[in-house]
């Protein structure tokens, strides 16, 4: 059914959805409103679902660890110094080995204090365990939740899903989204039943106190199971996309790619605009194409380098920062090559987008133009001279 709805009430809409018996979540721009929206649903007896309130985000996670280690679906959400503020907690909910399904509204970290887009919070947390999809749109967010809940409970995975979409683009615009019925739901995502779970009629011990003998091996399951998850992921997308009608692959998205010699790498919502941009130039002739990856953990390296191998001149865009060093997305997929008989002649790395700074179809096409056989290494976009004296002093 075709509804005309604010991103962050379609995202409550789906979770009402999918049945969650318990939902924690602190309130930080620009995630509240997804948060509000199932207050309200389980206050007005729409939901049948436990709302907790919490004192901060840290408990807020540690609310849906316990739910979920009891054999309870949960579900939060979070943004910027919240999902720091969870961290401690994100590591031991993936190393417990817990499905938790949290939306992360996508927004720029202090200081200086913005409450604006970037990638920095989701982008800094990669390497936490969670499995982490990325959104194009409102109706690839709202259905990624979906499909995270199905992905994340599977027996064979067993993991925590972030589904990341960018703040206030897409958690506070309105666009037409296909909303899924009951019925459809419950079809492709079954009742919660998990493996194991706390139980005082069946005593077990979950995140346990191990010694050395015991660790590694406990980290090297950890990052198999990603590993897996990457033939797991297009399943469970053609599963959906037959409930549904709607495909996805969940890993990655190529546009225009057949004829490209010049090709841009993003996540997110500014993969909209570059389409737009392609497609543009597409009509004057030009050989240009667009690499979405939408699953950012687990890392689908051979995806990747399958769909770029031929590609003569590619740039990857970040919207976030690994001070000090390379542009995070970029450092991975130059990684892709290394060692591989097949490779671009240039991966460029340009930084895009930061603390909400639009991305304009002109910052696309000047990314185009800057393509060369010479590259380019963590070059800013439409950054304002004028403003970096100042910044300096």
């Amino acid at each position: 059914m075709k509804e005309f709805l604010e991103g962050s009430q379609a995202i409550a809409e789906v979770i009402k959805l999918c049945r969650p018996g318990v939902i924690s979540a602190y309130p930080i721009t620009p995630q509240t409103h997804i948060v509000e929206g199932l207050a309200k649903m389980c206050a007005d007896g729409e939901l049948d679902s436990q709302f907790v309130n919490v004192e901060s985000e840290h408990s807020a996670a540690s609310v849906v660890l316990g739910a979920v280690a009891t054999g309870v679906r949960a579900y939060t959400a979070t943004s910027s110094q919240g999902l720091f503020y969870m961290a401690e907690v994100l590591y031991n909910i993936s190393g417990m080995r817990l499905p938790v399904i949290m939306t992360v509204a996508a927004r720029s970290i202090s200081a200086p204090i913005n409450i604006w887009n970037d990638h920095q919070d989701v982008v800094s947390l990669r390497d936490a365990g969670w499995i982490q999809l990325h959104a194009e749109d409102i109706q690839e967010a709202a259905d990624l939740h979906l499909i995270a809940y199905r992905l994340g409970e599977d027996k064979t995975m067993m993991l925590p899903v972030m589904v990341c979409m960018d703040g206030f683009i897409l958690t506070h615009g309105v666009e037409t989204v296909n909303m899924p019925i009951q019925e459809e739901v419950d079809k492709f995502l079954p009742a919660y039943n998990p493996p194991y779970k706390l139980d005082v009629t069946n005593p077990m011990t979950l995140g346990p106190l191990v010694d050395p003998d015991y660790y590694m091996e406990a980290r090297f399951a950890l990052n198999e199971t990603h590993k897996e998850a990457l033939a797991l992921i297009p399943k469970i997308t053609a599963e959906f996309a037959k409930v549904f009608g709607r495909n996805y692959n969940g890993l990655i998205e190529g546009y225009q790619l057949n004829d490209a010699e010049r090709v841009i790498v993003a996540m997110g919502s500014v993969c909209g605009t570059i389409k737009e941009v392609v497609d543009e130039l597409k009509k004057k002739g030009k050989k240009v194409g667009l690499l979405k990856i939408t699953s950012l953990r687990p890392f689908p390296a051979m995806h990747i380098y399958q769909a770029l191998k031929n590609i003569p001149k590619v740039a990857v865009i970040d919207r976030a920062l690994s001070i000090g060093s390379f542009a995070p997305l970029s450092a991975e997929v130059k990684a892709v090559f290394f060692g591989k008989p097949k490779r671009p002649k240039a991966v460029s790395s340009f930084i895009v987008g930061l603390g909400g700074r639009d991305i304009t179809k002109d910052s696309i096409k000047e990314i185009f133009r800057l393509l060369t056989g010479k590259e380019k290494q963590g070059e800013f976009i439409d950054l304002k001279p004028e403003l970096l004296k100042e910044s300096y002093e």
